[in-house]
Order: C-alpha cells, then sequence, then structure tokens
C-alpha cells in the first residue's frame, strides 16, 4: 500500500508544459530588447509607439482565454497548443522582416490572439494528470514559467542582439518553437488514458485518485453553470478584477520596459543589459516561494497579497530616488523583481474563499482576462509618460498603480483570510454567503 508509485508524469507531462509556456514568455517580451536594441531606430519608433507595440499583445491575448480552456476540456489540448506553437513560430519569424510600426502593431495583436489560449489549456491539462493532493505543486512548477522565461530571455535576446541584431533576434526564437513542437507532439499526452508510456501501476493510481477526487466533487454539492452575471454580482470578485488590473499594470510596465530603463541606467550594450535584466528574475522565483510559504503558514492571504504589492512600489521608487548611484538604483530593481510575482500564489486562492465553487471557476477566467488589460495600459503608460515627462514619472506612475491594489487588497472581505487550525472545509458557509 505504501509503495512508491512512479513519478514519469513530472517530466514527460510538467517538462514539456514548463518549457513550451516558456517559449510563450520569450516571444512575449522579446519585444523589449528588440526596441532598445535597434528597432526603435530602424523602425522610428516613439517611446509612446513602443508602449503601444509592448501592450497591444494583450489586447489580442484576450480572444481565446475560454475557448481555450472548453477546447482542453472537451477536446484535446495537445492539439490546440500544437498549432499555438506553428503560430508562435510564424508570427515570431516573419517580425524579423517588418518595415514599419504598423505591421508590427498587428503582429503583436496576432502573437497575442494565439498566445490567450495559452495558460488555461495547460493548467486544465494538468489538472487532467494530477489528483488534487498533487495539483499545487504541479500547477506551481508551471507558473515558474514567468520568472524562468525572463531568466533565459535576458541573456539570450542580449546575446543575439550583440552579435547579430534584433531581426535574428524574432527569427531565432521562432525557429526554437519549431523545435519545441517536435518535443511537445513526441512527448506529452492529453489525459493518463491515452499515454502508451504510463507506467501501469502509475495509470493505475491516477485513474484511482482521480475519480475519487471527481466523486467528491459531485457529492460536496451540485454543481451547475453558474451564469456569468453571478460573477459581476459578487462584489468580492470585481474588486479581485480591479485587484488584478492594477496588479498587472504594474508588473508588465517593469517587466516590459526593463531592458530599457537598464539601458539608460547603466549605458551599457544589450549583452550586459541582458545579463543585469536575468537576476531579478532569479530573484522572482524566491519571492514566489517566500511569500506563498509565508501565506500558507499564517492563512493571511490579504496580508501577504498587500505587502508584496507595497514592497514592489516601494522598490519601484527607491529606484528612481537612487538613480544618480547605479549600484543602489540596480539593487531596488534586483528588489522589484523579488515582489514581481510573489503575490500570485496567495491571490489565486482568493477566488474560492469568497465565491462557491461554480461561481470562483467562472471568475478566474474573468479576473484573468479583464486583468491583464493591465499587461497592455502598463507598457502603455510608460511610454506616454516617458514621452511627456521622462522615465523616471513613468515609473512613478506604476508605484501608484501598485499602490491601488495594495489599498483594494485591505477592502476585500475578512474571509479571503484562512485560519490554519480551523478543520478542512471551514469557511464554506461564509463563501456561499458571499454570493449575492
Amino acid at each position: 500500500m505504501h509503495e512508491k508509485i512512479p513519478g514519469t508524469r513530472w517530466y514527460r507531462v510538467i517538462a514539456p508544459i514548463l518549457i513550451t509556456c516558456i517559449i510563450s514568455f520569450m516571444d512575449r517580451v522579446n519585444i523589449s530588447f528588440a526596441l532598445p536594441g535597434g528597432m526603435d531606430q530602424d523602425l522610428a519608433i516613439t517611446s509612446q509607439m513602443a508602449g503601444m507595440v509592448s501592450g497591444i499583445f494583450f489586447i489580442g491575448y484576450l480572444f481565446l482565454q475560454v475557448p481555450g480552456g472548453r477546447i482542453a476540456v472537451n477536446g484535446s489540448g495537445k492539439r490546440f497548443i500544437a498549432w499555438s506553437l506553428i503560430a508562435w513560430m510564424v508570427v515570431s519569424i516573419v517580425t524579423g522582416f517588418v518595415t514599419n510600426h504598423y505591421q508590427l502593431l498587428a503582429l503583436r495583436f496576432v502573437l497575442g490572439i494565439s498566445e490567450g489560449g495559452m495558460l488555461p489549456v495547460v493548467l486544465t491539462m494538468v489538472s487532467n494528470w494530477f489528483p488534487e493532493k498533487e495539483l499545487g505543486r504541479a500547477n506551481a512548477f508551471v507558473m515558474m514559467f514567468a520568472p524562468l522565461g525572463g531568466m533565459f530571455t535576458a541573456p539570450i535576446s542580449g546575446y543575439i542582439i550583440n552579435v547579430l541584431d534584433w531581426r535574428w533576434l524574432f527569427i531565432i526564437e521562432g525557429l526554437l518553437s519549431a523545435a519545441v513542437l517536435l518535443v511537445w507532439w513526441l512527448v506529452i499526452a492529453d489525459r493518463p488514458e491515452e499515454a502508451r508510456w504510463l507506467p501501469t501501476r502509475e495509470k493505475e493510481y491516477l485513474l484511482r485518485e482521480l475519480a475519487r477526487d471527481r466523486a467528491v466533487h459531485r457529492n460536496a454539492a451540485p454543481i451547475s453553470k453558474a451564469p456569468l452575471k453571478a460573477v459581476f454580482r459578487n462584489s468580492g470578485l470585481m474588486k479581485l478584477v480591479a485587484l488584478n488590473f492594477f496588479y498587472q499594470t504594474g508588473d508588465y510596465g517593469y517587466t516590459l520596459w526593463l531592458p530599457s530603463i537598464l539601458k539608460n541606467l547603466t549605458g551599457t550594450n544589450m549583452a550586459g543589459v541582458g545579463l543585469l535584466a536575468a537576476i531579478p528574475f532569479v530573484a522572482t522565483i524566491l519571492g514566489i516561494y517566500a511569500i506563498s510559504w509565508l501565506s500558507d503558514r499564517t492563512g493571511k492571504r490579504r496580508l501577504w497579497v498587500m505587502v508584496s504589492l507595497f514592497c514592489f512600489a516601494a522598490a519601484l521608487l527607491a529606484s528612481v530616488v537612487l538613480h544618480s548611484n547605479i549600484v543602489a538604483s540596480y539593487i531596488a530593481l534586483v528588489v522589484c523583481g523579488f515582489f514581481l510575482k510573489a503575490a500570485t500564489s496567495p491571490f489565486w486562492s482568493i477566488p474560492g474563499r469568497i465565491a462557491s465553487p461554480e461561481v470562483a471557476g467562472g471568475a478566474r477566467g474573468v479576473i484573468n482576462g479583464l486583468g491583464n488589460l493591465g499587461g497592455f495600459c502598463g507598457p502603455y503608460l510608460v511610454g506616454i509618460m516617458t514621452m511627456l515627462y521622462g522615465q523616471n514619472v513613468a515609473v512613478c506612475w506604476l508605484a501608484g498603480s501598485l499602490v491601488v491594489a495594495g489599498i483594494i487588497t485591505a477592502l476585500l472581505p475578512r474571509n479571503c483570510d484562512i485560519n490554519p487550525s480551523a478543520p478542512r472545509g471551514a469557511g464554506t458557509d461564509e463563501r456561499l454567503m458571499s454570493v449575492k
């Protein structure tokens, strides 16, 4: 009974999913290196247009959020991601041949559409493979794609631009998608039942545990398709939408402008900028782990979301105040990296605390979709503010957005927090009562 179950699923499912997500992140943020690496001069792109080019991705990103998740549930997530990889490859390579910013805007928008279904699809695939007692760890590995993607993108992009130019950056990273597509198609499977490579004992374990989880959910409460209006009628969930919007404004404003900020701060070449930009993402991994551990240990979800947001804002302001001291300002930017994604773990545990399961499920899509509009506003805001008032003022605006997100966190219902010593299932009545 206590015989160790094989862990094939961890490297045959999580590893290719993580690699694919990293590639998507590289395609998403490589524009932040191309712009200060010569694209802005070659295509006569102003700081305002640079913000638009960086942010328009997130407008397209909205379109496949819900359809992608449904396809993964009712069809094949493996095929969906395979076609997505083909789209990323084509868009990236074609971007290497653009001649004006209108072409660039169109391609960035299309890239956003082609990446929009990725996260709901891969998270659904993970839920097909891991029982609930393993699901938290599995999702945590997948969500590491952003900091890991930043760590790989920064030095690779900086080196390619320094040795070749920005056009080759898109071409080479596009061809990388083709290599990942081959690995994806040969290795991954949608469900345990379809995996011929899965050891018999592991397959039996997974089918048994997954069936048990489904039975528990069926018996716990009658799950129905809650109308979308139930999400919008829940004031707590709407606060989460607003919170995520202002959070993503600061998050992507920092992420997509970091190479430009570092180049202006240090005056180094793009290879040096790439190396410097990698360190904050190393700190991001540490921040995710530290804050998620503290949040689980104390049960104070709101507190650790606020701590992360306010510290992120303070570090941004410190990077401006200390601008005359290159080392001190850079250390402040690394601290920003530590808190960049630290709030995500406690934040995404909150919807299920303030809404019934069926409403919370729809709410996560709304929160993610509308919140990611901040991914457009952040870069665009920095571009506008940089053009009108300079980069330091733009960074202060990002800090202000994070402060607003922190204030909204303080206004969330008290039952967002949990009492670690309380029996499992406590708080169910509060969650149900919060659905108005």
